[in-house]
């Protein structure tokens, strides 16, 4: 009875939830405010824009490079002799993020976000009426949504007592990208070019406090190095456009390190503590300290009981350490630590020290009064001696765990406040592991391997590594201030040599001062040298153009490496040429498609070659902003199975929803969906996706034949190759089923 009743209460959230999927999205709401509701001509007062975002979903800020990819938020002023611009727009303290599809740093929000723009009052009749646009992003469900909206400051109240300004209204600074120009008034009477309904007039621009979609695209950290103003002045509206230089960097959060979730680096938190076991400064120790446990306890509960404290201590300690640094570092840092040239070479430097160390050039150690007062207090005994050996054990170790320890913090300290604090829990967790359970299970001493030189084998084996890993901050800072001393193929090269000599160390054939002698060489160590020498063959094809997708984000942007056999091989083989459209692309000039695919970026051209040529139309709802439309197009449509039924069976169709690029006049219309008026190519996009699709995010791909009839469920961030694979299989017979009946 019970579990009837849970059905009545899931099916309905089932339905409401998958109903809400293939709903337009609305991740985002605007409302607007002002510093001072009385004013006085002559006297300023700052515009606030404000936006709430909902969950798992975030905005574009405005200052950054609007030709990096994603779309910037944009604020256009209708022209009016009753004020004037101050200064250019203002973002209330963005986020900053690298991303390596773009090759550069954006601003972004979260939750919510706030822009200001300063005017100055020149009359009292004022008149505050503009437009705005912007692009909000998931990376969660791989959707970008761009949104447009109105405003009407009407709640400013300009005070008598001061006499008019006689100053023209000049032009100032709102940050915009694109066409900048807003319809002084909206056609009568119009065809829809994409439904074919005909559409009433409608004039004048929305009430105040709209709330609208916005499709956004995330990317990676731009840093801002200067800030170019263009004013564009028309009669329909004033506009200006803030371009801030955007620098390329390597990484995708603090640090430079690719993107992840909190559990993935928990994950290789955890594994980096099982390493650090392996460490010639730990392993000794189990069975030292499990020995203290079992001989000094009265009975074996009282053991395990101690066994416990102790490795809830070293959890503790070292948790301790990641809440310091999250407290200290805090999310606010990420923009410095991602951005800045001195802290990726401090990385770097810090990197290179513990390579150092692991390669046996130096030990890292704490001062012996350090040391030696934390073990005068662990033999005191008793459970306060637990803890004081859990501190001993910490402190001791520091030679070993230190750089490990450190190049987690390092990868942390820049991101959210909780990774830091994760990271050091979920290592401490492995590291505390063994030592709990062996205290418990003592007989399990036995099956552990002798202490030996494997063990400096590994430090070793690590310092490598760590060489590795330092070479990636020194990227970021190369690529944010284009020093061009790492460009890909140096980078890679770096990298084959340095796992190229881990390999032969690990068949034994180059010998550090400290290593002992290698008399035979064991199976695992074969094997990881096998690993090793696979991975440097991995390698070396990206030294020639190969995209290298496992390690992407690891490596300098494709576009800077020389010799690219890659693309080469790909534009000569590439399949279909221009002989085998129908017409010549509109468009074309300023767009394009990825793998040398050839189509159209009108959907009018692709219904004429469709019929033409007897094919089903491959329509890809993109956008210039969308990070996700790119993954796919790298991941999914690169794959040879996918290019080949999308060069042979298919004429395509790419819509972007972005494009700023103004339609003629005479294909302007009134969308029945908004009632506003469409006059970019983006809008008129956008808008057909969602009238004839009730979707508003791409990626978001359809298929149909040449009169607009959906031949199968459309998709869109489907990461699966042989999904998407069975996706276009499935329209093209649906398509030839439809030609047979007819």
């Amino acid at each position: 009875m019970a579990f009837k009743r849970l059905w009545v209460f899931l099916l309905p959230l089932f339905l409401l939830v998958t109903t809400v999927q293939a709903q337009v999205l609305k991740p985002s709401s605007w409302s607007y405010d002002v510093s001072s509701t009385e004013v006085k001509v002559g006297e300023e007062v700052d515009l606030i824009f404000n936006a709430k975002i909902i969950p798992d979903w975030y905005l574009y800020s405005s200052d950054f490079d609007p030709d990096l990819g994603p779309m910037v938020t944009t604020f256009t002023f209708q022209k009016h002799p009753s004020f004037a611009l101050v200064g250019k727009l203002k973002a209330m303290g963005p986020k900053k993020k690298y991303d390596d599809t773009w090759g550069g740093e954006y601003t972004y929000f979260t939750k919510t976000a706030q822009f200001r723009q300063r005017i100055k009052v020149l009359q009292p009749a004022l008149v505050l009426k503009g437009s705005y646009e912007y692009q909000v992003c998931s990376d969660v469900t791989g959707q970008c949504i761009p949104g447009e909206g109105d405003f009407n400051f009407t709640q400013i109240k300009v005070l008598p007592g001061a006499a008019p300004a006689t100053t023209p209204a000049t032009p100032a600074t709102t940050t915009t990208t694109g066409n900048t120009n807003a319809p002084a008034a909206t056609p009568t009477g119009k065809v829809n070019p994409v439904t074919g309904v005909h559409v009433p007039a409608t004039s004048g621009l929305a009430a105040a406090g709209v709330d609208s979609l916005a499709n956004a695209t995330v990317r990676n950290d731009a840093a801002t190095s200067g800030t170019d103003l263009l004013q564009d002045s028309t009669d329909a509206g004033v506009r200006t456009k803030s371009t801030v230089s955007s620098a390329s960097m390597g990484g995708a959060t603090a640090g430079g390190l690719p993107t992840e979730t909190l559990w993935e680096f928990m994950l290789g938190a955890f594994l980096s503590g099982m390493i650090a076991l392996l460490t010639p400064c730990v392993f000794p120790m189990v069975p030292m300290t499990v020995t203290f446990f079992t001989g000094g306890s009265a009975s074996r509960s009282q053991a395990i009981l101690k066994a416990l404290i102790y490795g809830l201590s070293i959890i503790a300690i070292y948790t301790l350490i990641g809440t310091l640094v999250a407290k200290l570092a805090g999310p606010e840092a990420a923009n410095f630590l991602s951005t800045h040239w001195f802290p990726n070479l401090l990385f770097f430097a810090i990197f290179l020290f513990f390579a150092m160390s692991f390669l046996g050039m130096f030990e890292i150690t704490l001062p012996h009064w350090l040391v030696n007062k934390a073990d005068a207090q662990a033999d005191k005994g008793g459970y306060y001696g637990v803890f004081f050996m859990a501190i001993t054990l910490v402190l001791v170790s520091f030679s070993c765990t230190g750089p490990i320890v450190g190049s987690i913090l390092v990868m942390s300290a820049g991101g959210e406040t909780l990774k830091p604090i994760a990271g050091m829990f979920a290592y401490s967790l492995a590291f505390a592991l063994p030592f709990t359970l062996f205290a418990i299970f003592p007989n399990w001493l036995s099956s552990l391997p002798k202490s030996g030189g494997w063990l400096n084998s590994v430090k070793v084996c690590l310092g490598f590594i760590e060489l590795a890993l330092a070479l990636k901050f020194l990227s970021v800072a190369d690529q944010v201030y284009h020093w061009r001393l790492l460009d890909r193929e140096v980078y890679l090269a770096l990298w084959i040599v340095i796992f190229a000599l881990m390999g032969i160390y690990l068949l034994g054939k180059l010998k550090f001062s400290h290593d002992s002698d290698l008399p035979y060489l064991g199976v695992p160590r074969l094997l990881l040298a096998i690993a090793t020498f696979a991975f440097v063959v991995y390698l070396i094809p990206g030294m020639f153009g190969a995209p290298l997708k496992a390690l992407a984000g690891y490596l300098p942007p494709q576009s800077t490496i020389d010799f690219d056999l890659y693309s080469n091989r790909e534009t000569s083989s590439g399949g279909t040429t221009a002989s085998t459209l129908c017409e010549t692309p509109k468009y074309a000039e300023f767009l394009e498609l990825p793998h040398n695919l050839q189509g159209y970026f009108d959907l009018e051209q692709a219904k004429r070659c469709a019929k033409e040529q007897g094919k089903p139309i491959f329509i890809d709802f993109t956008g210039h902003g969308c990070v996700n439309c790119r993954e796919m197009e790298a991941n999914v449509w690169s794959h040879p199975e996918v290019l080949k039924r999308l060069r042979e069976n298919f004429v395509i169709a790419a819509l972007y929803v972005d494009d700023k690029t103004e339609l003629p006049k005479n294909e302007w219309y009134t969308s029945t969906y908004d009632q506003k008026e469409k006059t970019t190519l983006g809008k008129k996009y956008a808008d057909y996706q969602v009238t004839k699709f009730n979707v508003n995010a791409q990626p978001y791909y359809v298929l149909m034949d040449e009169n607009e009839n959906m031949l199968v469920k459309p998709v869109a961030y489907e990461k699966d190759v042989q999904k998407f694979i069975q996706f276009l299989d499935a329209g093209v017979a649906a398509y030839k089923a439809k030609q047979q009946v007819q």
